[in-house]
């Protein structure tokens, strides 16, 4: 069996330069190194209501604009399968039998769902669909057999409850289920992108995000309104890298390449800092040069947007064909599990033979 992957977003927006760095465009490569053979990136949509229970046109209205910022990000439909995760109803199947090999007393300990409940400030009235959110996200692995999933390092206790539940399900009912393995960013920088603002997450709600489908204009304003060092008040005055929004863009975009084009007096990003580090560099330069980065990434991604949104129907048959591919795998599967686990009555003639037997 090939290496598979499947990983995905929840429809909440419009994805951001964070959901870019941190996962849309590692799986663009990935998906065009040849190494994997199959790839399933999901839309969540069914674990975004999951928060969003009571704004499901929210979540509607999103599934396009996602699926959109993937195609635009070269994510290739003939390569990959990109799918709804709601129009795959062995997913909801899994997690049911799934729930039965997980305590309550765990998923209070998994620290991703703990850290989830407090910055949505749930408390006591956590939706439990919400709680239940690592029992879904093992069904939606194991469904397609995955065996790399590409995560952040605040999804590792997801991935490790999977495999508990791959390695108990397995104990108790025979080997049946892929335990799989994640795959981390090599890039540092892209673990999780901060707000324009220098606040560690990028958000709706916060205003601090660049879309990939924003305006030229938008982006430049964005960038020139960039938290940096608090204390390089003097362009002659020592700056800090630590905490600097405009460096951490910087690791994450630029290119050696990038100085010859708009910066010839350096040579990496290396020389940069450290004249930054000594003084004599003000923000405004630097933020300029990122300025012109982040457009020459952006620009061709807007600009295939744009024609794409010129035949939703086509994204939309898209979505389809690749849910319908998807329930075909989840379905196999899924006749495993139940297989395994013995309630497969009508599909067991064997049994039937015997209980026929039985009451002669």
């Amino acid at each position: 069996m090939g290496k598979v992957i499947l990983t995905g977003d929840r429809p909440t927006g419009k994805l951001h330069v964070g959901h870019y760095v941190g996962s849309v465009r590692p799986r663009v490569e990935l998906q065009n190194s040849g190494e994997y053979e199959k790839i399933f990136i999901m839309i969540a949509d069914a674990q975004a209501l999951t928060d969003n229970a009571d704004n499901p046109e929210k979540v509607r209205q999103n599934v396009v604009e996602v699926a959109l910022d993937y195609m635009a990000c070269g994510l290739d439909p003939a390569k990959s399968t990109l799918f709804i995760q709601s129009q795959v109803p062995q997913l909801c199947e899994l997690s049911f039998y799934y729930m039965n090999l997980v305590t309550v007393s765990r998923l209070q300990r998994n620290p991703t769902v703990k850290a989830e409940i407090k910055m949505r400030n749930f408390e006591t009235s956590i939706p439990v669909g919400f709680f239940t959110y690592p029992i879904s996200q093992a069904a939606d692995i194991t469904a397609f057999k995955a065996t790399t999933v590409p995560v952040g390092e605040d999804q590792l206790p997801m991935i490790e409850q999977t495999r508990e539940i791959v390695h108990k399900f397995n104990s108790i009912y025979g080997e049946t289920l892929v335990e799989p393995q994640e795959l981390l960013s090599k890039n540092q920088a892209c673990m999780r992108l901060p707000g324009i603002d220098g606040k560690a997450k990028m958000s709706k709600s916060l205003g601090n995000c660049i879309y990939l489908s924003e305006e030229a204009d938008d982006i430049k304003k964005k960038v020139m309104s960039m938290f940096t060092d608090p204390n390089h008040l003097r362009v002659e005055d020592p700056g800090s890298l630590e905490g600097n929004t405009v460096f951490t863009y910087l690791d994450a975009f630029c290119k050696d390449g990038h100085f010859e084009e708009y910066l010839p007096e350096y040579a990496n990003l290396d020389e940069l800092k450290a004249h930054y580090q000594r003084g004599g560099l003000g923000d405004v330069k630097v933020k300029k040069f990122l300025n012109n980065v982040l457009q020459e990434a952006l620009e061709p991604i807007r600009n295939r947007r744009k024609e794409l949104q010129k035949d939703i129907p086509y994204v939309y048959e898209v979505l389809k064909k690749g849910s319908e591919k998807a329930e075909e795998v989840a379905a196999k599967t899924l006749d495993e599990v139940r297989s395994s686990m013995k309630i497969n009555y009508f599909a067991d003639t064997e049994l039937i033979r015997q209980q026929a037997e039985k009451f002669k």
